[in-house]
């Protein structure tokens, strides 16, 4: 670590945005501005809005702390334009957060590596109201967009119809095209990355089933078992996949990679759903929580993913 590197920062921490993590990017945004300002560092909260350039242009920040979630600030948008502007980030680069966020990009990566995945195929919403696209129970998701926003699961027994309903609420209403995978049974498993060491799994029990964006961030609705109470050749692999998928996509910071087990089937029936190059730092997030868990204060946990931008 240089000279530099040692000595207080200026750092702007960028929140808040207009995609539909919003609310949940200003909550991260919060934690990490008042945990750097606990460091000792000078710290400017930028509320992202369309003049984020000439704001940044007027404060010149040693780094900027990337606290956004969703579209732009997770889709290579915002990395283009700090690439541009020559101020040093937080979390992944341009080409590592365009591959991320596209989940059939991400599977061209990740499959051929060895690192399964379900199976799935990009089909038209309008074409959902003519027949399903694979037997269900199937799974129906936006390809780019994180944090289970716009995610239906389709079953024998839902209300959406058969076929789906023009007027049945779900994401055929919002997007033109969907990701349709097989459901996959089973438990909801998570594992972050911090730097180049996987940290620990952690079992996501919800009372609707499925771990959507409500039970992300609603409190009471997710019980988090960390680290989860799985044997120890599951947990082995989580973290395996979860490193590899970190390194095989370029990251950098931080991660998360989610996984689907289907208990019955056991190290076959892993599969990753999904890796997260901004994962949140909110109270109730996961990376800040397994960071807890191996000796890292959430200030420390801060303080490493920017010396790492640096």
């Amino acid at each position: 670590m240089t000279a530099k590197d040692k000595k207080s920062l200026h750092v702007a921490v960028l929140m808040g945005g207009w995609s539909a993590e919003r609310e949940v990017s200003l909550s991260s945004g919060k934690g990490i501005a008042d945990a750097l300002e606990k460091n000792g560092h000078k710290v400017s909260r930028v509320d992202m809005d369309r003049n984020v350039a000439m704001v940044l242009d007027g404060i010149r920040p040693d780094v900027v702390f990337n606290a956004l979630h969703g579209v732009p600030g997770e889709d290579g948008s915002v990395q283009g334009m700090l690439d541009l502007m020559q101020i040093p980030y937080t979390h992944s680069g341009l080409a590592t957060s365009v591959i991320a966020i596209d989940k059939e990009l991400t599977k061209q990566q990740l499959v051929p590596a060895g690192i399964p995945m379900p199976k799935g195929r990009i089909v038209s919403s309008a074409g959902l109201y003519e027949a399903d696209p694979l037997p269900r129970p199937y799974v129906l998701k936006p390809v780019n967009e994180g944090s289970s926003v716009g995610v239906a699961i389709v079953t024998d027994n839902s209300n959406y119809g058969n076929p789906i309903s023009r007027d049945a609420v779900g994401p055929w209403q919002e997007f033109d095209s969907l990701l349709a995978e097989p459901f996959i049974r089973g438990r909801e498993l998570t594992t972050a990355v911090l730097g180049d060491k996987a940290l620990c799994v952690t079992e996501l029990k919800t009372a609707q089933g499925f771990y959507d964006y409500d039970a992300k961030y609603t409190e009471g609705l997710t019980e988090h078992v960390c680290p989860a109470e799985i044997p120890a050749e599951i947990e082995k692999l989580c973290l395996d996949y979860a490193l590899r998928a970190h390194q095989i996509l370029g990251c950098k910071g931080t991660s998360r990679t989610d996984f689907r087990w289907d208990d019955e089937q056991g190290p076959a029936g892993l599969f990753v759903l999904e890796t997260n190059t901004q994962p949140g730092m909110t109270p109730l997030s996961l990376v800040p929580e397994q960071a807890r868990h191996m000796g890292i204060s959430y200030e420390q946990l801060v303080e490493i993913i920017v010396r790492e931008a640096l």
